[in-house]
């Protein structure tokens, strides 16, 4: 019985990575070149076995294959993208996360792949509480720093908006809010600035954009 029940995990162990391996194969025929398809295939199996999410892997090649990237390329950037999964579920484990679903660790890499280290990563995500959505939060945090926020100012605002009991839109709101800084002038990091502490908007009520100081009246 034992026997059987090792020869049974054994099999599922290794089915695992071939399923998922002739799954993206078959994706990606006819849409990426057959060398890339067979690579990310292979790539993908691996990834895969370790409970990762294949997803990304796949899309990352399809965009690569739509945009005419040669093939090495797109390669190389697919296995960068899954040591980036990887390090994105390294940082949740860390952050007492033992088991991440796929759609936290693609959030992960998200951040990670937008300049927010793994440590930031870490203790961003243990700061992450009902009811906010960890994956969301973290993807929210990398468009901040897509966006020209300092990572260590980027994981600052979004913490304090989670202390200060921002609701989960508060939260979603944080790049517009930039982005609309920034329409005025101000870098990114001069619209993060105060973002989320003293006024329905974000900003501190003197708060303007660099070369619109106002006025004073004589």
């Amino acid at each position: 019985m034992k026997h059987a029940a090792l020869v049974l995990l054994l099999v599922t162990a290794i089915a695992v990575p071939l399923g998922a391996q002739s799954d993206v194969a078959a994706r990606l025929a006819g849409r990426v070149p057959p060398e890339v398809a067979r690579a990310v295939a292979e790539i993908a199996a691996g990834v895969a076995a370790r409970g990762l999410p294949v997803e990304p892997l796949v899309q990352k090649a399809v965009e690569g294959g739509a945009k005419g990237v040669p093939s090495d390329r797109v390669i190389a950037a697919v296995r960068a993208l899954a040591a980036r999964l990887d390090e994105a579920a390294g940082a949740l484990r860390s952050a007492g996360l033992s088991n991440p679903d796929a759609d936290l660790v693609d959030g992960t890499a998200y951040a990670l792949s937008q300049g927010l280290s793994a440590a930031q990563v870490r203790d961003l995500a243990r700061a992450i509480h009902a009811p906010y959505d960890a994956a969301t939060t973290l993807r929210v945090a990398a468009t901040l720093s897509g966006l020209g926020v300092p990572p260590k100012q980027t994981v600052q605002l979004v913490e304090g908006v989670l202390q200060a009991g921002g609701t989960p839109d508060d939260v979603l709101d944080l790049p517009s809010e930039v982005e609309a800084g920034m329409a005025h002038g101000a870098s990114a990091a001069q619209a993060a600035q105060g973002l989320g502490h003293d006024d329905t908007h974000g900003r501190p009520p003197t708060w303007v954009p660099p070369g619109h100081a106002k006025k004073h009246k004589p």
